[in-house]
């Protein structure tokens, strides 16, 4: 994909290690600047693989050099990216009236590796399985652990 943007401006993007066991080692977009190119673009999720910029191919490279690569783009108008897109995107809903009502899964490296059968979590929809980008509209793809479950353990209400 191409991205267009004005001379002198930033891409917009974090990024982050791929350390999801992947199978590639490149980099993963982790957020985007509101009004950003990349955000702008309509053409980049959250999440997404960037195996190369530019047509300098990003696999096995140290995130800093990543970085670097992308910080170089600031007097380009064009950016050509060759990504590979993240899975679909479910958006859950738990309905969780009080704190004393449990979630009803466990989660290890943003990924939910059991649930409670009957609970609110899977009455909302979540499957073993699934990766968690976002809690309340905030992005935790470089979040650490204790992080997320630290976002889960205080939410209530609808999330």
């Amino acid at each position: 994909l191409v991205l267009e943007k004005s001379k002198g401006e930033i891409l917009g993007v974090v990024i982050v290690e791929s350390g999801w066991g992947s199978i590639l080692p490149t980099v993963i977009l982790a957020n985007m600047m509101n009004g950003g190119p990349a955000a702008r673009s309509g053409k980049l999720s959250i999440g997404d693989q960037i195996m190369s910029i530019n047509n300098t191919s990003l696999v096995g490279l140290p995130l800093a050099t990543c970085q670097g690569i992308i910080k170089g783009l600031k007097n380009q108008v064009q950016v050509k990216m060759n990504i590979v897109s993240c899975p679909p995107v479910t958006t859950v809903l738990i309905k969780r009236p009080d704190l004393k009502y449990q979630l009803g899964f466990s989660v290890q490296n943003g990924i939910i590796c059991s649930l409670m059968r009957g609970g609110i979590a899977e009455r909302g929809g979540v499957r073993v399985g699934h990766r968690i980008i976002e809690i309340n509209s905030q992005s935790v793809v470089a979040t650490a652990h204790e992080k997320i479950v630290q976002a889960l353990s205080n939410s209530v209400g609808e999330h």
